[in-house]
């Protein structure tokens, strides 16, 4: 039985893309797309999750649509400020999520690693370096800012993020851990858009049916023990 799924912010580069490779997957139906300007409403009650990848300013009435109708929901929209994300976490407390701030296979890899990493190696120096397109309105990247977060609880300390936009670079990540002897570094280059494309209708498919909470792609990938 195909995951029925409504796309919102389908107009846009990554909202295009989440059409495209749903129509490929055979285990997928679009049950509607929105976009600026539409009502959910009437899509949302015919879906099994809802995918948001639209703007911060629309994840939260987006959510709370999504609660009330008791629908599975997937949020790929970055750049929520706390009382936002707070706000979010609030309206969706009786429903299953995915958010998340990157859906890529090897990015939440990256995620994993780079925990085994600090706690292995606490007294070195550590850095995390970003670079995206142009066109992308936050920074640092919602990415970055978990591998941050990731680093802070384990090292005790602050890290520094160095963020630049230029041309149309997908993603690259890389965390840098240096010691007077040697210096490792971890870095995830993002080729096609489409990974994460991929990586959220994954999602979609995983979150329909499971208890209410709030997940990430690291359980997704059973990544977590």
């Amino acid at each position: 039985m195909s995951t029925k799924i409504i796309i919102c912010g389908a107009r846009g580069r990554m909202g295009q893309l989440l059409v495209s490779c749903a129509k490929k997957d055979a285990a997928l139906e679009i049950a509607g797309t929105v976009d600026s300007g539409d009502d959910p409403e009437a899509s949302i009650a015919e879906a099994d999750v809802v995918i948001d990848f639209t703007t911060r300013e629309a994840t939260l009435p987006l959510a709370k649509i999504a609660a009330a109708r008791g629908k599975a929901l997937v949020i790929g929209t970055t750049g929520h400020s706390e009382s936002e994300r707070a706000a979010i976490r609030e309206a969706i407390q009786g429903i299953p999520a995915v958010w998340t701030s990157n859906f890529s296979t090897g990015v939440n890899i990256l995620f994993h690693i780079t925990r085994l990493v600090g706690e292995l190696m606490r007294d070195a120096d550590v850095a995390i370096s970003e670079t995206h397109h142009a066109k992308k309105k936050d920074a640092p990247s919602g990415t970055a800012k978990t591998l941050q977060g990731i680093l802070e609880r384990v090292l005790g300390r602050d890290v520094p993020v160095e963020s630049l936009r230029v041309g149309d670079v997908v993603g690259d990540h890389t965390v840098a851990f240096r010691t007077p002897d040697e210096e490792l570094s971890l870095t995830h280059h993002a080729i096609e858009r489409a990974t994460f494309a991929r990586g959220a209708l994954r999602a979609a498919k995983w979150v329909v049916g499971r208890e209410p909470g709030i997940y990430d792609m690291q359980d997704v990938l059973g990544l977590k023990k």
